[in-house]
């Protein structure tokens, strides 16, 4: 068994969109929220860190939080600590995306120009792309500099339905 630094914590949330893995480091901070019905964006995780999960029902209210952001009270996933990997521009990205108010949304180039470097927009791009926290770190709020919809790793049914969501919870605030 794992010390418990070592340890993750496993749950599986399910939400009007999917099924979503989740994993929790013994701090709390969520690690990894990725689409269960997308393996190539969890497999290799799963698979390095085997010896390190043990199964829990919502480990630190991150599950509960989540159905209260399904049910319509987008800012519950405002006080969850994450904790991904990444590198230090990947990081700062992923900080900026969490920076992006529900129920709206900015584009890549926003986003690099916010970040200091406005050449940056294909990185900013890849590394939106890499983000391993769906919905806490909240991709699915970029979009392209004309407002269409662009890439989303859970696939973009998902992000219309995420940012519809958002919009349909708004105009009730």
């Amino acid at each position: 068994m794992p010390s418990l630094s070592e340890q993750l914590f496993l749950d599986r949330v399910e939400t009007p969109i999917g099924a979503l893995l989740l994993v929790a480091d013994a701090k709390g901070a969520l690690r990894m929220l990725e689409f269960e019905d997308k393996p190539e964006r969890w497999r290799a995780a799963f698979a390095r860190d085997k010896d390190r999960f043990e199964k829990r029902r919502d480990p630190f209210g991150i599950a509960g939080r989540l159905k209260r952001y399904f049910r319509g009270e987008l800012d519950a996933l405002d006080a969850i600590e994450t904790a991904a990997a990444g590198t230090d521009f990947q990081r700062a990205c992923w900080w900026a995306l969490r920076k992006i108010p529900a129920g709206t949304t900015t584009s890549y180039g926003a986003l690099a120009k916010k970040l200091g470097k406005p050449a940056a927009m294909r990185a900013v791009g890849l590394a939106n792309g890499a983000n391993p926290i769906a919905v806490v770190v909240p991709c699915h709020r970029v979009v392209g500099s004309d407002g269409s919809l662009t890439g989303y790793g859970g696939g973009l049914e998902r992000k219309r339905w995420l940012l519809s969501h958002e919009a349909r919870f708004m105009s009730r605030t």
